[in-house]
């Protein structure tokens, strides 16, 4: 029961959503109908001169209807618009192109008609009309040069600095006679006693150095200088032997003692326990700094230098802000998150920061030089290419291809696409985008956005084989094309609407001319047996 709640509860909402939509495009196309004072081409008389940019997918399909029982195709002037026809579309694919009015070959619809100088009929643009942008809230930014103050913020885990990080270590075999620190994280000042160590062969060549320094004759300070390398290689410090010799006794014990102030992060013994030479006693960690290892996207990584300063704050103390600075970029980048780890040192005087909390961080740069920036609302990420719509006169939009560089304070760098004193869309060029798409409105990029729109594709001819017919679809074998830099090959080839393959058999040679297709298989556009040519 409450999976098929679910299930009505997902279709519902799918039916709002594509209800919310539809009202938009509705709505788009009578603004823009409005505007124009166009209504469907059917209620309009010849002589009329209309503009068709406010038509929507029901006028453009009337109008190919029309088309076919006058005879139009690309190329030739509709009398009821005044205009150049450029091609022939489906909204729903965009991108595929055809020269003759006709049903679409993706759709249960008919192809729509492009025109050539109409009134916002730019094949490149979208028109919306005022009071559809207005109820839609949309909003515009003017493309400006000025300073970016690169700053890259990130989140960091707090870490022990190993830089301040000793260990304590067991320098001859020996049995731990007494604890002084109980427990690890322990704080310990410089000079603490951690543990008392008893070393057997520490008492054999202490009283090997003691008699020989009581014995008199010649040659005797040879032995002693030599009992007292003895004691040294034995592990006694220069220190402890300098105590032995101060005090003419046997020492068995020794204190090993804290050498900073810090954290026993490390406790590896307890009383009673027998340790060898080399063994770790104890690990102790400074905490007058820490490190912090923030994970910045690799896309930022060039704007890190080590030595900037860097400001932190965390949710432990949302009252202090925290100073450091940048040590150091590490060479490794996540596969997982395509990010690399930044090391941050930060001052812990106060001792207020722990390893394990999460820190807010602001990698500043400084002020760089005058950049041409947009909000970074404005850019539509597709993760293949990055989007802007820039508005124009009298309600058009346009969808422009751009090149993006560093991203800080809400702005983003612009490095290819746009002018100076343009102006993009904030709000809203999500639904505009998606309306350029069914419209099969392809973005530009660079100046090569402002220049005109090739109506129709470049065609190619060549002479080709039937290799197999199935419905529209023809299985030709053709020669090189070297404009296409193409090998002799055998490939799929799909009829355009106005042609039909009557007549056309396997094995039977034929002259035909294509254009290419985003997304689908050439399109045959004409096609004629050759004749007395067969396999």
């Amino acid at each position: 029961m409450k999976s098929r709640q679910t299930i009505v509860a997902f279709a519902v909402a799918g039916a709002v959503a594509a209800g919310g939509y539809g009202l938009y495009r509705l709505g788009v196309a009578q603004g823009m109908s409005a505007k124009g004072g166009a209504g469907a081409p059917a209620a309009m008389s010849a002589e009329e001169v209309v503009d068709p940019s406010g038509w929507g997918i029901p006028e453009g399909e009337e109008a190919t209807r029309r088309h076919l029982r006058d005879g139009l195709a690309a190329g030739r002037t509709d009398p009821v618009t005044g205009r150049e026809i450029l091609y022939y579309h489906d909204p729903m694919v965009p991108g595929q192109k055809f020269e003759a009015p006709g049903k679409s070959p993706f759709m249960d619809m008919m192809l729509v008609p492009s025109y050539a100088g109409s009134e916002g009929a730019d094949a490149g643009t979208i028109t919306i009309s005022p009071r559809i942008a207005q109820n839609l809230g949309m909003r515009t930014a003017e493309v400006v040069s000025a300073p970016i103050a690169s700053a890259v913020t990130a989140v960091g885990v707090v870490d022990w600095n190993e830089n301040e990080r000793v260990v304590v270590q067991a320098r001859a075999t020996g049995f731990v006679e007494k604890l002084h620190v109980r427990a690890a994280l322990d704080r310990v000042q410089a000079g603490d006693a951690l543990v008392d160590l008893y070393v057997p062969e520490w008492v054999a060549v202490q009283e090997e150095f003691l008699a020989l320094r009581g014995m008199q004759g010649d040659g005797i300070d040879v032995l002693v200088a030599a009992a007292r390398q003895r004691m040294r290689q034995a592990g006694m410090s220069d220190a402890q032997i300098r105590a032995v010799e101060r005090g003419g006794r046997v020492e068995g014990s020794v204190t090993l003692r804290a050498p900073r102030a810090g954290v026993v992060t490390e406790l590896a013994v307890r009383e009673g326990m027998t340790v060898m030479a080399g063994a770790t006693l104890a690990r102790i960690d400074g905490f007058a700094s820490v490190w912090v290892h923030a994970e910045v996207p690799d896309s930022q990584s060039s704007m890190l230098r080590p030595g900037a300063p860097v400001s932190a704050r965390t949710q432990a103390h949302p009252d202090r802000s925290f100073e450091g600075t940048l040590q150091a970029v590490l060479p490794q980048l996540s596969a997982a998150t395509r990010t690399v780890r930044a090391r941050v040192v930060l001052d812990n005087a106060a001792g207020l920061l722990a390893p394990g909390m999460v820190m807010q961080l602001r990698l500043d740069e400084g002020v760089r030089g005058d950049f041409l920036q947009v909000p970074s609302e404005a850019v539509i990420r597709s993760g293949r290419r990055n989007l802007v719509m820039v508005a124009e006169e009298a309600g058009r939009f346009r969808p422009v291809e751009v090149e993006t560089g560093i991203e800080a304070d809400g702005v983003t760098q612009i490095l290819g696409g746009l002018e100076a004193g343009q102006k993009v869309v904030v709000s809203g060029q999500f639904l505009i985008d998606s309306e350029a798409s069914l419209k099969g409105v392809e973005a530009r990029s660079g100046a090569a956005a402002m220049d005109p729109v090739e109506p129709v594709a470049d065609t190619y001819r060549s002479d080709a084989l039937v290799e197999a017919v199935d419905g529209d679809m023809l299985t030709l074998t053709h020669p090189p094309i070297p404009a296409l830099k193409w090998p002799a090959m055998t490939m799929d080839f799909r009829l355009a609407p106005q042609l039909d393959a009557s007549g056309i058999e396997p094995g039977q040679a034929v002259e035909f001319e294509f254009r290419m297709q985003d997304g689908d298989v050439p399109s045959i556009v004409d096609l004629r047996p050759v004749e007395g040519a067969a396999r």
